[in-house]
């Protein structure tokens, strides 16, 4: 049907219906040329280029009819054209078999098989692309149809602004260039697409990585604080240590602290001078009358005009005087006038010991006074000899002593030795030194230090000389009445041949005498106890008083005998 109107709304048509198309009409502005498929760019012609040899000229454009208005071109098809003259080919880019569309309205129907679909087009991301004018597509021709006739494209319409190119040039692309054809994916992103955005995260997923930063970076904080707290002490301010409150002061009775207490105030500090001498000990207050009790070897340097001086715990000072000493015993008693206040210590049983016996000692080692110390008893019995400097055994004390592992050192001498209810056991009077065979301070054992065994003179033995020298000035000593070889180097005591400056070995109508003993007769024990020499014997004599009955074990010629004897009594010195 013609009714004036273009056919590029139909149905792509036969081939010989497409060679009778007639050339669109010159496009309106703001279009760019289109060519006709399969035709090659337009060439002008009119210059200098020569045709071809052998080819025809090329035909005069036949001028395109007047474009009617668009609303009429959209709703009319053109009417056919008259045959015209097929032109030689031309390898020219393929023009649009219709007029471009003034609303810019693509061309409906589906393409050909073998046309291929425009890419996609999308705006680049970074910034966006200049505006591009897209000519309608051109109809597509099937595979079977014979390559058209070129058709003279109609002269283009320059768009507004922009210069106008010369009759039958192509005009440069606009924007940019499209990339090369491919196979089309309609549901796929072309180059430049623009990527999708970005998928947000989730809110929760957001508070949950900050609250873990926030506890990262807090734990960080504190841990460097507080390793600065501890390494400086604190931050800043003034150091104040904690402390517990005093709370209470006081003690059980029967804890070294108890006892210390009640007893310090009757423990008493020694100074001695004279004959060229000096020496410090201890002693302790005995009663109200101000008689103190200490050791002999601690006051015999002030015994025919020497000076003694006594410092109680509280500080006072106070002169005294010797009232007796035995060297035997190695004890004596001072007494101290004018005083008041005074705390008499009271005095236990020795006999009642036991070893194991928790104990405490006072005194003032190396004239540090009021020291106090502890321990047990250690063994008791222990027989030890101190003294003898004199060398004709005058000075010789002999003692039945009880062993203690409480610190004692030179200072200590005379010093009380408490059990645990704070009651005087014995009298500390002598060590044994590392390395040194004698006993005592005053003996052989030297001015060295505790080494844990200590040794006392118990206190029954001193209650009973510590009254005779009050009472009289002077102790007695129990004897058996015999002079013992102290040569003698078998096991037992042995009765001598002679006595001292040739003297009988058995004292006539002595105790020995009496019960039949004689010379050269060796004594084992002493009331069961067994006895190894001479000095064990007489320790176990005289730790029992005058008037005492004993029964001696003794062997004669092979034979082992018992005899029963009472002792007597003889001065002490």
């Amino acid at each position: 049907m013609d009714d004036g109107k273009p056919n590029w709304w139909s149905r792509p048509s036969t081939p010989p219906e497409a060679a009778r198309i007639p050339t669109p009409p010159p496009a309106e502005e703001d279009d760019f040329p289109l060519q006709a498929p399969g035709s090659a760019p337009k060439v002008d012609m009119t210059k200098d280029a020569a045709p071809a040899p052998g080819s025809p000229a090329p035909p005069e454009p036949t001028p395109a009819p007047a474009p009617e208005a668009a609303p009429e071109r959209a709703a009319e098809p053109q009417p056919e054209p008259a045959s015209e003259p097929e032109p030689e080919p031309v390898a020219a880019r393929p023009q649009p078999l219709h007029e471009p569309d003034e609303y810019r309205t693509p061309p409906y129907g589906e393409p050909g098989p073998w046309a291929p679909a425009p890419p996609v087009q999308h705006p680049a991301a970074s910034a966006p692309a200049p505006q591009a004018v897209t000519a309608p597509h051109p109809a597509p021709v099937p595979q079977s149809a014979p390559a058209p006739q070129p058709v003279t494209a109609p002269q283009p319409v320059p768009a507004p602004q922009a210069a106008v190119p010369p009759q039958g040039a192509v005009p440069p692309p606009q924007g940019p260039v499209p990339p090369a054809w491919g196979q089309y994916d309609p549901w796929g992103a072309g180059p430049g697409a623009v990527p999708p955005p970005a998928r947000k995260k989730s809110r929760r997923g957001l508070a949950l990585v900050g609250a873990l930063a926030f506890a990262l970076l807090t734990g960080v904080i504190g841990g460097g604080v507080g390793a600065y707290v501890e390494r400086n002490g604190g931050i800043a301010g003034a150091v104040e240590l904690p402390q517990t409150d005093a709370g209470t002061t006081d003690r059980a009775p029967d804890s070294v602290a108890g006892i210390a207490a009640r007893a310090l105030p009757g423990v008493v500090t020694l100074h001695v001078s004279g004959g060229g001498s000096a020496g410090t000990g201890t002693g302790f207050v005995l009663d109200n009358r101000g008689h103190i009790l200490t050791n002999n070897h601690v006051v015999d340097a002030a015994s025919s005009s020497g000076d003694i001086t006594v410092t109680f715990s509280s500080g006072e000072t106070a002169s005294a005087k010797l009232i007796g000493k035995d060297a035997g015993y190695d004890l004596a008693v001072v007494q101290v006038t004018r005083v008041t206040g005074l705390k008499p210590l009271p005095l236990g049983n020795s006999d009642a010991v036991r070893v194991g016996d928790p104990v405490v000692a006072i005194g003032a080692p190396f004239d540090l006074s009021n020291t106090v110390t502890s321990g047990i008893i250690s063994a008791k019995e222990r027989p030890i000899t101190a003294g003898g400097e004199k060398g004709d055994g005058s000075d010789i004390s002999y003692v039945d002593a009880l062993q203690t592992d409480a610190p004692i050192n030179p200072g200590n001498s005379g010093g009380p030795l408490l059990d645990g209810k704070g009651r005087v056991i014995g009298i500390n009077s002598a060590i044994r030194a590392a390395g040194g065979s004698g006993d005592g301070e005053g003996g052989g054992g030297g001015q060295a230090g505790s080494i844990g065994l200590g040794f006392a003179i118990p206190i029954n033995q001193g209650k009973r000389v510590a009254e005779e020298l009050i009472n009289t000035g002077k102790a007695t000593h129990p004897v058996i009445g015999v002079s013992l070889d102290m040569q003698f180097t078998g096991d037992g005591a042995r009765v001598g041949d002679k006595g001292k400056d040739g003297t009988p070995a058995v004292t006539p109508d002595g105790p020995a005498a009496k019960a039949g003993l004689r010379p050269g007769d060796v004594i084992t024990k002493v009331d069961g106890q067994r006895v190894h020499n001479g000095e064990e014997l007489i320790v176990k004599i005289r730790a029992h008083r005058p008037g005492d009955a004993l029964a001696l074990t003794l062997t004669r010629d092979g034979r082992e005998l018992t005899r029963n004897l009472t002792l007597g009594s003889a001065q002490g010195g």
